[in-house]
């Protein structure tokens, strides 16, 4: 493995840093959360545009950059750092791959190029709070999630030569609400048949309702969905297995994503710690030269490069088909919650206002934690996988 950044990757970091400087500043970002889509469209455009980072790990033969995961990771990293609400997430990371790896020639030609140029933004539905196991990120993923034939979930019927049908709804959605594409995890086929499809919505489609729900994460914005008999389109084929399949491969990218974004959330959480330390003064001396302090923070810069180097390596490791994205989103969320609580425990009395920004990464680290942990299973099930507490024979 080799630990350097290339000058490729460099330069991505670097174009981006700088542009969510300046436009993705403290009034912006609040600016933006306000707003029906929960995001600054021109930023996005901008972010599509200029960087091409919506289509950063798709082929060039659909319109994308060509880069591997490692180069969106390092991109979540710096979206991040500014805490930047965007569809990035949600088309990027959980859609687009689904989409290039389950769907047919006509359906990648269709969709991909338009989710690249940052046109079509997109979002997977998975029912009820297993976002995580369809991942298999915190369990296996059998696909009872999907609602396994019995009610609750989402389910799905063919309708002739019309396609399917679906019914149902989703509680925790990633821009749901503003997405123009859902990507619907349903369960299909009852008792005899039973299997996990996933299907292509509009999202403008005849019986969708779609509810912008208020989160612990306003950065994070979630909906409710309710599909009232909607016509939905087959992604792929009518293969269960293979559906779990690729959603369990999906996961690993996912997760190591997710880490690195954390780990750039809780760099820059502890950045302004430090700064703050350094000008705030009590009994006539900088609060950051006394050794109590120090030690608190170093504490929390130790825990955050270990979380740094953990993501970077997730990262790296996908293309070596090895599944440590699990482990790293695990350091990562606690690195980020260990460096939001200093944050606003060192600020003082300022830190727990609604004015100043540390709120927000302190609401990032448990709005992540809800979504993608918490940190116990994730290490539990990497655990489990690893075989590290199972009982074995000791011989003398």
């Amino acid at each position: 493995m080799d630990a350097s950044f290339t000058a490729e990757q460099d330069e991505i970091r670097r174009t981006l840093r700088e542009l969510l400087q300046k436009r993705c500043g403290s009034q912006e970002l609040r600016t933006a959360v306000d707003t029906p889509a929960g995001h600054d469209p021109a930023l996005w455009t901008a972010l599509a545009r200029q960087l091409g980072l919506p289509g950063l790990a798709l082929p060039e033969a659909y319109g994308g950059v060509g880069c591997t995961a490692t180069e969106l990771a390092l991109a979540a990293e710096e979206t991040g750092r500014f805490l930047a609400p965007s569809p990035l997430l949600a088309t990027a990371v959980l859609a687009a791959p689904l989409v290039l790896a389950l769907g047919t020639e006509a359906q990648r030609a269709r969709l991909l190029p338009r989710i690249a140029a940052g046109s079509l933004t997109a979002a997977l539905a998975v029912p009820g709070t297993a976002l995580t196991t369809a991942l298999t990120l915190t369990g296996p993923n059998g696909g009872e999630w999907a609602g396994g034939g019995r009610a609750g979930g989402v389910q799905a019927r063919q309708a002739g030569d019309s396609g399917w049908r679906l019914y149902g709804q989703v509680a925790q959605v990633l821009d749901g609400h503003s997405a123009e594409l859902l990507l619907v995890a349903a369960h299909a086929g009852g008792f005899a048949r039973s299997r996990t499809l996933l299907f292509l919505v509009a999202g403008d489609a005849d019986g969708l309702v779609r509810v912008r729900q208020t989160s612990l994460d306003a950065t994070r914005p979630q909906a409710r969905i309710e599909l009232r008999d909607v016509e939905a389109e087959l992604l792929g084929d009518d293969d269960g297995p293979h559906v779990l399949r690729e959603l369990s491969a999906a996961g690993d990218t996912v997760a190591a994503v997710l880490a690195a974004e954390a780990v750039g959330a809780a760099d820059r959480a502890l950045e302004r710690t430090v700064q703050y330390v350094g000008q705030r003064e009590q009994f006539g001396r900088a609060i950051g030269s006394f050794q109590a302090v120090k030690h608190r923070l170093a504490d929390v810069y130790v825990q955050v490069q270990a979380a740094k180097s953990a993501a970077y390596y997730a990262a790296w490791a996908i293309g070596q088909e090895e599944r440590v994205g699990g482990l790293a989103l695990a350091q990562a969320l606690e690195a980020l919650r260990i460096a939001a609580a200093e944050g606003i425990q060192l600020h003082g009395g300022i830190g727990f206002t609604w004015e100043h920004d540390a709120h927000l990464y302190f609401k990032r680290a448990a709005g992540d934690e809800l979504l993608f942990g918490p940190v116990h299973r994730l290490r539990a099930y990497a655990a489990e996988g690893a075989h590290l507490f199972e009982n074995r024979e000791v011989t003398v």
